[in-house]
């Protein structure tokens, strides 16, 4: 594994004004892929750099609103966010969504803007009726406040959104396999330093973002028609991610392959980077 940061990095101004900070890695005129980070991530972390040059991948990584060096919309919707993407004219590209980041991956397939996803340790709808009696009290809870008060669940959210809450509850919720990814110096230091860009502006973005992932998601993913990858590890036992390791997820895609990886947890987009990455070019 290792961890380089960005080649590229700027911030581009969007249509309505808004600044949207954005970082890559790879050859400049490789295939793009878009990489939607996990929750609360500025854009400095990436994955896979060390296999990006064989495989001629341009990771493109993008800090969403109100995280990093991107401007806050409170309103934003997921399918907003699609937009943000069209107009950084990235359409056609494919994507990567790991853990908080398969909403935001899954909002730019549902809006025709990716040829290919690839979904790793993905937020699954939790929102979806299959996960009614499958989710662990506190979270079926929130994702009740969020369908019904959207503003309270801001409120729940924002009372654990901080760096190092976030980093704490990253290794306490994840599988000894993981820990041993993400204790080591060379991660802890670059996650630590991904959290702290990320809730540079404070906890808007990343509670704004969570509401998201909890609620209701405002499009069909039945009717996502490109090909997507699931990926799992079976020791991932974080119920954020998927209750039933994506299962659910993949019946409703009609695209859809999953990998349930063996002896693994949450932390694949680190320990499987090129297979993951592998996949997704030949599906595209």
């Amino acid at each position: 594994m290792l961890l380089l940061e960005p080649e590229r990095l700027g911030t581009t101004t969007l249509p309505d004004g808004r600044r949207l900070g954005w970082s890559e890695w790879g050859p400049a005129d490789g295939v793009p892929v878009l990489f939607c980070a996990g929750a609360g991530w500025g854009r400095r972390l990436g994955f896979g750099t060390e296999e990006l040059a064989r495989l001629g991948i341009r990771l493109i990584g993008l800090d969403r609103p109100g995280i990093g060096g991107s401007s806050p919309a409170p309103d934003h919707t997921l399918l907003d966010w699609a937009e943000d993407v069209r107009a950084l004219d990235l359409s056609g590209c494919a994507v990567v969504g790991f853990s908080q980041g398969a909403p935001f991956a899954f909002a730019c397939a549902a809006a025709g803007l990716a040829t290919a996803v690839a979904i790793v340790s993905g937020g699954d709808e939790l929102a979806h009726p299959a996960f009614t009696d499958a989710l662990p009290e506190q979270v079926r809870d929130l994702v009740d406040l969020a369908a019904n008060d959207p503003a309270a669940a801001a409120a729940a959210v924002a009372a654990f959104a901080d760096p190092d809450t976030m980093l704490r509850l990253s290794v306490e919720m994840s599988p000894p396999v993981d820990r041993a990814v993400y204790g080591s110096p060379e991660f802890d230091s670059a996650f630590r330093g991904a959290l702290t860009d990320g809730f540079a502006q404070g906890p808007g973005g990343y509670v704004h973002d969570t509401v998201a992932h909890l609620s209701p998601w405002p499009f069909d993913v039945s009717a996502i028609d490109v090909p997507v990858d699931l990926w799992y590890g079976e020791l991932d036992a974080n119920p954020t991610h998927s209750p039933d390791h994506g299962a659910t997820l993949a019946a409703r895609l009609p695209l859809a392959r999953r990998h349930l990886v063996p002896d693994s947890g949450g932390a694949l987009l680190w320990t499987h980077a090129g297979p993951i990455l592998e996949t997704l070019l030949t599906r595209r």
